[in-house]
C-alpha cells in the first residue's frame, strides 16, 4: 500500500498557518498532498504569512487551480484518505453544506462526502450566526467533521506554533494517520 493521499483546501478565513503547518506535517509523514487554494486563501496567506500562491503550492505534491473542475480529485474514482480544509471560510462551509460544487474546492469536498471519506473543516469565524451553525449541522449530518481550531492549554503551550501544532496533530489523528501525536489529557 502506498502513501496516503490527502486533499487539502486552504480558503480565505484567518488562520492560514493551519493549512501551511498541515501541509508541512503531511509531507513529514510521507503523505501525498493535493492542494486547492482559493483566491481569498492566497490573499490571506500573503497578509498573514507573506506567502504567495507559488510558495503555498510548493508545500504540496500536487496543486490545482480552483477552477480546474476536471482535476483528478473531482472524481470519487480517485482514491484518497480524505480531505481537510484549513482554514475553512464560512463561504466554503456554506458551499459544502449545500452541495454547490461550483469550484474544485467545494467539488472535492462533495466527492469526499459522497464517497464516505473523512472530511474535516477547520472553520474560522467568531461569533457564529445561525446560518453558520445550521451549515455546520448540515455538514455534520452528512458525515463531515467540524473542527474549529480551538487551542488546548492543559499541556501549557509556550508559543503560537505549539498551539497550532497541537490542533494539527489532532486533525491528523482524526484523519487516521497513526503517526500523528496529539497531546492527550492525562487526567489530574
Amino acid at each position: 500500500m502506498g502513501a496516503p493521499q490527502v486533499v487539502v483546501g486552504l480558503t480565505g478565513a484567518t488562520g492560514a498557518i493551519y493549512g501551511v503547518r498541515l501541509l508541512q506535517r503531511l509531507r513529514e509523514l510521507g503523505a501525498c498532498t493535493h492542494l486547492v487554494v482559493s483566491a481569498a486563501g492566497v490573499l490571506n496567506a500573503h497578509h498573514e504569512l507573506g506567502l504567495d500562491r507559488r510558495a503555498l503550492e510548493a508545500l504540496a505534491d500536487v496543486a490545482y487551480a480552483p477552477g480546474d473542475v476536471g482535476a483528478a480529485i473531482a472524481s470519487g474514482s480517485f482514491p484518497t484518505a480524505g480531505m481537510v480544509i484549513a482554514p475553512c471560510s464560512m463561504k466554503t462551509l456554506a458551499a459544502v453544506a449545500h452541495g454547490l460544487s461550483d469550484n474544485l474546492l467545494s467539488r472535492a469536498a462533495d466527492v469526499t462526502l459522497k464517497e464516505r471519506r473523512r472530511l474535516v473543516l477547520m472553520v474560522r469565524e467568531t461569533p457564529f450566526n445561525l446560518a453558520h451553525l445550521r451549515n455546520m449541522t448540515a455538514v455534520t449530518e452528512m458525515g463531515g467533521i467540524i473542527f474549529p481550531p480551538l487551542p488546548a492549554f492543559y499541556h501549557r503551550p509556550d508559543s503560537i506554533e505549539a498551539l497550532v501544532d497541537d490542533s494539527i496533530e489532532r486533525v491528523l489523528a482524526l484523519m487516521g494517520l497513526p503517526e500523528a501525536h496529539p497531546q492527550p489529557w492525562q487526567g489530574l
